[in-house]
């Protein structure tokens, strides 16, 4: 199988366990946890953040179809997710630092485009656990901003710092093989985004 072969199936992969680790945690209605960027997170990591954005998009038109078009805006934080785990990981590679220090940026930009999305096209209330929270903040006072944010950076900082250890423990017990970036034009080649 070739490289790109490879990129495109564990891609198609990634999108799957998005949806489907996101489903199941959406309906268990697990506080703090929602899990589906880990597939993003897991492409973005090893191949680099253009195949991590596109699984992300993927992964929100997917949602869209099959759970509601609500979804589907939130595909620019998605593709966030792959660009900026893309980039980390191919400037630092992805070590345990690395996971834990992107999982704490994915914990403040996700809530805050998310955030901007909600409000712009939902009006602040997407019909998730946090909405009680965002209620509860307006009516104390606080902006619409800040009550749609809060709720969300409490979430997401715990739900992507999980999922971005979880896809460096994954790492850690595939086979490196596998995991082998695909080499740079004019370079004798690439090291995967593991070391």
């Amino acid at each position: 199988m070739n490289q790109k072969t490879l990129i495109i199936t564990l891609g198609a992969l990634a999108v799957a366990i998005n949806v489907i680790a996101g489903t199941v945690v959406g309906s268990l209605k697990i506080p703090f946890l929602f899990l589906d960027v880990i597939g993003t997170i897991f492409i973005a990591a090893v191949y680099g953040p253009f195949w991590g954005a596109l699984v992300g998009i993927l992964t929100n038109l997917v949602l869209g179809v099959t759970s509601g078009y609500s979804s589907i805006p939130f595909a620019l934080v998605n593709a966030t997710v792959g660009l900026t785990v893309g980039y980390t990981a191919r400037k630092f590679g992805y070590t345990l630092r690395s996971a834990l220090v992107s999982g704490f940026l994915l914990g403040i930009v996700c809530p805050a485009i998310g955030t901007v999305i909600a409000i712009g096209v939902f009006g602040g209330l997407t019909g998730g656990v946090q909405d009680i929270a965002v209620l509860w903040l307006k009516q104390a006072g606080s902006s619409l901003f800040a009550s749609a944010f809060l709720p969300r950076l409490a979430e997401n900082l715990i739900d992507k710092i999980l999922s971005a250890l979880l896809v460096y423990y994954v790492i850690q017990g595939i086979p490196q093989s596998l995991l082998k970036r695909p080499a740079k034009r004019g370079s004798k080649g690439a090291p995967h985004a593991a070391q």
